[in-house]
């Protein structure tokens, strides 16, 4: 496996697989399929790349997985960090969000999750990320976590 830097010629494909990943989630955790990322567009991430950095993890050929950023006022923000199902507890997420850190030099990056999403907060904590706020989600039916690391 590699990670690099994505094109705009992998949006498709990086939305097929950000759809792939959070379809199975949006299924156990909650049966809500209006979350962002399997409402995303191929314009709306296309135009991510002009504003964040997108990377990609590679596996023959083919995208496994990906993650995004972008900075604000000194802050990372992370988002959209996705593996493939079959993928997943691999060490994928835990690269890709390595190199998003190592990308970025900031003091504190921060990203979210919803609080059932107990392998994601599970890897963002040990990775050390706390979680500073709380927020609901939609109707109030998906408590959201956010997660800060202090460099």
């Amino acid at each position: 496996m590699r990670i690099t830097k994505a094109k705009i010629e992998d949006a498709e494909e990086i939305l097929a697989l950000q759809k792939l990943a959070f379809q199975s989630e949006a299924a156990l955790l909650y049966d809500d399929y209006g979350i962002p990322p399997l409402m995303e567009t191929l314009e709306e991430i296309k135009t991510h790349f002009r504003s964040h950095i997108i990377f990609k993890a590679l596996l023959n050929g083919k995208i496994i997985g990906t993650v995004r950023a972008g900075e604000e006022n000194g802050v990372c923000l992370i988002s959209r960090l996705a593996v493939h199902p079959e993928m997943q507890n691999q060490g994928i997420g835990a690269a890709l969000l390595e190199e998003i850190e190592k990308y970025y030099g900031c003091e504190r990056f921060t990203l979210f999750t919803a609080a059932k999403s107990y392998n994601n907060i599970h890897l963002y904590q040990k990775y050390g990320y706390k979680v500073f706020k709380t927020a609901k989600f939609g109707c109030g039916a998906i408590d959201i976590l956010y997660m800060e690391k202090y460099a």
